[in-house]
């Protein structure tokens, strides 16, 4: 899958792009089940809210095959090397939840900040590109996108260990208030299947989801070989240390490890 002119310009432009309807529901659901198969799963890589309710699933595509698929997608990895002119490799992959009623904020942040500062990644060519696995709506806490921040490079950050279960390189109200009088606030939003692209240096942050309407979203962190990290600080299942190019699988992979699955159920 290559992108338009008008979407890279969107890209260069606002810093994001949103392809509604990208997989199909056939596709959609077998992940979703895979993402609840695992969050119910006791493992170090199934981060949760206080409550004890999912949070994030770090690293699914190393074992769970359907991700593991979508890890090699090409409807995920062309854009990337498109945009890149180079190969990608998987820096990070998560399952996060919003999940129904105790569903925690995603403080206002920047990706790459997070990937210099404690992976010692060079340079913003990284970036996530990401499949929405429940129906986003205005009210179960989409992610909202700061367009055009990213040409503001890396901005100044704290780290905040606090405020949610996840520790956060984080910007101040002032800073925030500020890019959004410049370059207003977007949250897309769409069925499952959908798939958003972002800059790495967007900034971006969610609310909290009180509304009985779960919200999980797959983000894939591809980075560019040659721009892989120097300095990690982090777990591997978190920022991993395998720089090895990824081939695309075929474009129906997913689709037939899920009618596999259906065949072997019935």
């Amino acid at each position: 899958m290559r992108l338009t002119d008008a979407q890279l310009e969107q890209f260069e432009t606002e810093g994001w792009i949103f392809i509604p309807e990208c997989f199909s529901p056939e596709e959609v659901a077998v992940l979703r089940d895979e993402g609840e198969r695992i969050y119910a799963q006791d493992r170090e890589e199934v981060w949760r809210e206080a409550s004890g309710a999912p949070r994030t699933a770090f690293a699914a595509h190393l074992y769970n095959e359907a991700f593991a698929i979508l890890g090699r997608h090409p409807r995920l990895i062309e854009p990337l090397e498109q945009v890149f002119g180079e190969k990608v490799y998987m820096h990070q992959f998560k399952v996060n939840a919003k999940a129904k009623f105790t569903g925690d904020v995603w403080q206002w942040h920047q990706d790459y900040g997070t990937w210099h500062r404690d992976d010692g990644m060079p340079e913003p060519r990284a970036m996530n590109i990401s499949v929405f696995l429940d129906e986003v709506y205005p009210f179960n806490g989409p992610l909202m996108l700061i367009p055009r921040s990213h040409r503001h490079g890396v901005l100044d950050a704290s780290h905040d260990t606090s405020t949610t279960s996840y520790p956060l390189w984080t910007l101040d109200n002032d800073a925030v208030e500020k890019l959004v009088e410049e370059g207003g606030l977007v949250a897309p939003i769409g069925k499952p299947g959908g798939v958003l692209m972002f800059h790495g240096n967007l900034v971006h942050g969610s609310a909290g989801n009180i509304t009985p309407f779960p919200r999980k979203i797959v983000y894939l962190t591809l980075n560019a070989v040659s721009n892989h990290i120097r300095k990690p600080t982090r777990k591997e299942w978190i920022a991993h240390r395998d720089f090895t190019p990824i081939e695309a699988c075929d474009d129906d992979a997913l689709l037939r490890h899920a009618r596999g699955r259906s065949e072997a159920a019935e």
